[in-house]
């Protein structure tokens, strides 16, 4: 895992203890006072957590530029992230630099401010804006032509808040955008397609993820309860048997035949089918 402007650590020892002691959490910051700070309590963590091993690692760097921090290509499996992407000035280059370390089936899990429409040039300088993070605030769209140009075709908001402002000078500056505070997953997939499209195909979530017993929820609009098939679109299908939840669902079927396109945008609770009508799938991918 890789925590993207990682400040004191707090999200890579959370991360840390997480994935288990032969796990590896790494946090990359570019300010030194920052990873100083995070650093002095790896002893203390590892500790505290049991640990034989320091699965924690801080490295100085820029996430426009992860390769001089020594991440190579393929090499993690999950980008995290939580409002720091906004304020950095060259996004495209952050975007690409995720996707390139990623692992085929990784993911990019992310919370962050987004804008319904361009922060005009005048106030992207602003520096109580930028302070705000809403300055740096990426436009939705053009947020997915980013995405689209790392090969990434699809993404997904698992929560969705309206920003409220509360300053009147900031209101007063900026009240006409509306912000919201996101949280995305898009994942390293090369079969993702730019709408949802229908192959007929059935996802079964096993209930085996230790914290989410009795319902995944992979979206807004999707919430898996266990042991219920679902009908899914191939890019969701893609998703669950692609990535590292693979061996939490079952997939069955796969993308011979087309049926057109697929509306995600309802819970996927409504596009549950009986056990039977199930099993007449062709074939099962898992």
């Amino acid at each position: 895992m890789l925590d993207l402007g990682c400040g004191t650590g707090r999200d890579v020892y959370i991360v840390s203890k997480l994935v288990g002691e032969q796990g590896n959490s790494i946090g990359i910051d570019m300010t030194d006072e920052q990873l100083h700070v995070a650093k002095r309590h790896i002893d203390s963590q590892m500790k505290r957590f049991g640990y034989k091993r320091t699965n924690v690692d801080f490295k100085q760097g820029y996430i426009e530029d992860l390769h001089s921090a020594g991440i190579i290509d393929n090499s993690i499996d999950v980008v995290i992230s939580n409002c720091v992407l906004n304020l950095s000035p060259d996004k495209s280059s952050v975007f690409k630099e995720i996707f390139r370390v990623l692992k085929p089936g990784g993911e990019l899990y992310f919370s962050d401010v987004f804008a319904d429409r361009r922060i005009p040039e005048r106030l992207k300088d602003d520096s109580v804006l930028f302070g705000e993070c809403l300055a740096g605030a990426l436009y939705m769209e053009d947020f997915r032509r980013l995405l689209a140009e790392q090969g990434c075709l699809d993404y997904r908001v698992v929560q969705s808040q309206k920003i409220e402002i509360k300053n009147a000078d900031i209101e007063k500056k900026i009240g006409m955008v509306s912000f919201d505070s996101k949280t995305i997953r898009a994942f390293k997939l090369d079969d993702l397609e730019d709408i949802c499209e229908d192959y007929g195909e059935v996802a079964t979530y096993k209930g085996t993820i230790p914290e989410h017993p009795h319902s995944f929820e992979l979206d807004e609009h999707h919430k898996f309860i266990t042991g219920k098939p679902v009908l899914v679109c191939g890019n969701t299908a893609s998703m669950l048997q692609n990535t590292r939840y693979a061996k939490h669902w079952t997939v069955m079927g796969n993308k011979t035949v087309h049926y057109g396109p697929f509306d995600c945008t309802s819970n996927c609770t409504s596009n549950s089918v009986t056990v039977s009508a199930a099993q007449d799938i062709n074939s099962c991918c898992q």
